[in-house]
């Protein structure tokens, strides 16, 4: 089974098998079904590459279609591993001019390879842009202004590309001595000290926090931050492994904390200190992807002003360092491990993994910061997921999986050999996905298989947004338990004139008597919540609220369905969307600050906006002092949602999304479409008054004023 490419080879074999049997390897190790163009372009590739090798038949070499480098999820159509040298092929089937974005994309993956590929730090590497009706190729060989042993990108078509490939070897003096790259498809993730220096100095200068802003009075997370080192410090001293659990209400400030303690941990007194550092990983696809893009935009802007020159992709490269998805972490060490698994005990398998001095089969850094840990998979949807295969990409499957996520991530930084600390951000109540496990399935992980762990957490979790208020008691028989204060954030830093925000949306929901009294206090600071039933009158609030660069934004359920009628379009689930709209300032389209998309829960958990609009849908409704649960069949009704899991992942919705404001919301709730037809019925019956105002009353009754 291929973990990390889709084929891979030697030259040899490569050339004597036929080119459909090269592409069902291609097919069988693809996740989902490839695309028409997609097979035009493999075939295409192999055809070209069993013509160009030939004059290498014989040699030690390999050839290796879509390989992934480990945890960034970037593929490079082929790479050749010959006579020591690694080459770097990015094809255009059936292009023939070149664009500089093409050229950029093949240097980047060469630049990948040296900064992030264990096995690629110390070699040369060649990227070649292959537009494959070009009628010309490079003559000229530099090595590239990092001067780093990478080239500077070569451009070949087809038909020049053998004549391409045997100029390097001359010109780099490469013999058919030169020895093969051992285990190079293996190779571990490990940056070079040149990538986490520059990531540091990249973080110091930051302007992270126009995305998580701190701005309450007499406020910090110095000491949770504080705490956190000196338990990563210990468990270094008396080679132990520790997890401490981060816990907070909304806005409070644990992802800052993660990235500071990701930063401060690979550094001390100053110093880098390459051997004992820290990853911030998160299953928040958005989230990673704003803050990487936030920090390089920053960077390069930076950059720029100080009269030097910097591409924004080697910004987000040094941003990769040190933020990562962690599902990619997840799947690297998932490639490690024997598969099927036998008897329901994972293990690893040694000739897919490199065991290195202290680390062993684990990963490279010491601590890990989970961030978003409460969304971490139960053990059905992963062995769901893994049962059918599929990970970025790759058909991976692993039969029989016998471990909830979180276990498998414990498990993974128990395979180090020395040391490890795990640090868990948990955000109460806000598991919005169906298969997300919580807090708890991280406690059951490590009273069933990891006993020899310390685990650190607050004595503060008794609200039932926290395994069901269940935390005590679910680690009362756990002997390697300390309770500390210093790990619960309990003051909101995202809505600084209003430190009672998170526990008034908490009484709203939970029907509290005491929401009026707490509204009363969120709107004595300054911090406006008002109401309305119409999207014009809270577009127009929002502008008139918003001032400079002051974002604005329209928030709805991803269970939402009837927001067309209002003009408001769902921002589509990609990366890059979010991206565009949490970025990009008031003069383009794409940006929140227009107020056309709405983002959902998924896509705002993490974040935050200055002024925020929340457009309340039929999905969740007050009927008789509780809330009933629906769901939209796509078509003409609402039906009753009756699962309970499914009911808490739409509360938590609301709740994510009522605290996503700095310094105020206006919550809209429809009108509904009262008027029928000239045969009496309804104009549209999935927008009737009533499936509305129930909320709208009960929303007034806490004295949220009316605009």
């Amino acid at each position: 089974m291929l973990n990390r490419c889709l084929y891979a080879n030697t030259f040899k074999e490569f050339l004597e098998q036929e080119r459909l049997a090269v592409l069902g390897t291609l097919h069988s190790n693809y996740h989902g079904d490839a695309l028409t163009t997609t097979d035009e372009a493999w075939m295409g590739e192999i055809d070209i590459m069993q013509q160009v090798l030939i004059p290498w038949k014989g040699e030690n070499a390999q050839i290796i279609f879509e390989y992934e480098i480990p945890r960034l999820g970037k593929r490079i159509d082929v790479v050749l591993l010959l006579r020591g040298i690694i080459f770097c092929l990015e094809f255009k089937v059936g292009q023939k001019d070149v664009l500089q974005a093409d050229v950029e994309q093949v240097m980047d993956y060469a630049l990948d390879l040296k900064n992030f590929h264990r096995f690629s730090h110390d070699r040369v590497i060649v990227p070649v842009l292959v537009p494959t009706k070009r009628t010309t190729s490079s003559t000229t060989f530099q090595p590239s202004v990092y001067d780093d042993q990478i080239y500077n990108p070569l451009i070949s078509g087809a038909d020049h590309l053998q004549t391409l490939i045997s100029n390097v070897l001359n010109h780099a003096h490469a013999t058919e001595d030169k020895s093969t790259i051992t285990d190079w498809l293996i190779s571990p993730y490990t940056p070079t000290p040149t990538i986490i220096e520059a990531a540091r100095a990249l973080y110091e200068n930051h302007s992270v926090e126009d995305i998580t802003r701190h701005e309450a009075d007499e406020v910090s997370t110095d000491r949770t931050i504080n705490y956190i080192l000196q338990v990563i410090q210990r468990s270094k001293a008396h080679n132990k492994k520790s997890i401490c659990f981060v816990t907070g209400v909304p806005g409070a400030g644990k992802t800052l904390v993660g990235l500071d303690v990701a930063i401060k941990q690979t550094y001390q007194n100053g110093e880098l200190d390459k051997e004992n550092g820290a990853v911030y990983l998160s299953g928040n696809g958005p989230l990673v992807a704003v803050l990487t893009e936030a920090l390089a935009r920053d960077n390069q802007k930076k950059c720029t002003e100080r009269g030097e020159k910097k591409r924004l992709s080697d910004s987000r490269r040094e941003v990769s360092e040190f933020i990562q998805i962690i599902h990619r972490y997840r799947d690297n060490m998932l490639a490690k491990i024997k598969n099927p698994v036998e008897n329901g005990v994972v293990e690893i398998d040694p000739e897919k993994a490199i065991r290195l001095e202290h680390t062993g089969y684990g990963e490279v850094e010491h601590v890990a910061i989970f961030d978003e840990a409460q969304r971490s998979w139960t053990h059905k949807r992963i062995a769901d997921y893994l049962k059918r295969g599929g990970t970025y990409g790759n058909k991976l499957k692993v039969p029989n999986f016998p471990m909830s996520e979180a276990e498998f991530l414990i498990w993974s930084l128990d395979q180090r050999e020395d040391w490890a600390v795990i640090v868990c951000l948990v955000g109460g109540g806000q598991e919005i996905n169906t298969g997300e496990a919580g807090i708890t399935e991280w406690i059951r992980a490590l009273n069933n298989q990891f006993r020899h762990w310390n685990i650190f957490i607050s004595d503060k979790l008794t609200d039932a947004e926290y395994a069901e208020g269940r935390v005590n008691e679910l680690l009362a028989e756990n002997n390697k338990v300390t309770f500390s204060d210093d790990l619960h954030l309990a003051v909101s830093l995202r809505s600084f004139r209003a430190e009672t925000l998170s526990a008034f949306v908490h009484s709203l929901l939970s029907f509290r008597p005491d929401a009026v009294e707490l509204y009363r206090d969120v709107a004595g600071r300054n911090y406006p919540v008002v109401l309305t039933r119409d999207m014009d009158t809270a577009r127009k609030w929002l502008r008139n609220k918003a001032r400079g660069t002051q974002q604005t934004g329209v928030l709805v359920t991803k269970v939402a369905a009837r927001f067309k009628p209002l003009a408001v379009n769902v921002l589509p689930q990609d990366e890059g969307n979010a991206v565009h709209w949490f970025l990009e300032d008031k003069t383009d389209v794409r940006s929140s600050n227009y107020l056309e998309d709405a983002a959902t829960e998924i896509q705002v958990q993490g974040l935050e906006l200055d002024y925020a609009c929340i457009l309340w849908d039929a999905d969740m409704r007050c009927e008789n002092g509780e809330w009933k649960y629906y769901k939209f069949n796509g078509r003409n009704k609402w039906t009753p949602e009756n699962n309970e899991e499914n009911q808490k992942y739409m509360l938590n919705a609301y709740r994510v999304l009522l605290t996503r404001a700095r310094q105020g919301i206006v919550i809209c709730v429809p009108k509904g479409n009262s008027n029928l037809t000239p045969e009496g019925y309804p104009e549209d019956p999935t927008r009737l008054p009533e499936f509305y105002d129930g909320t709208f009353n009960y929303l007034k009754s806490l004295g949220i004023k009316e605009i």
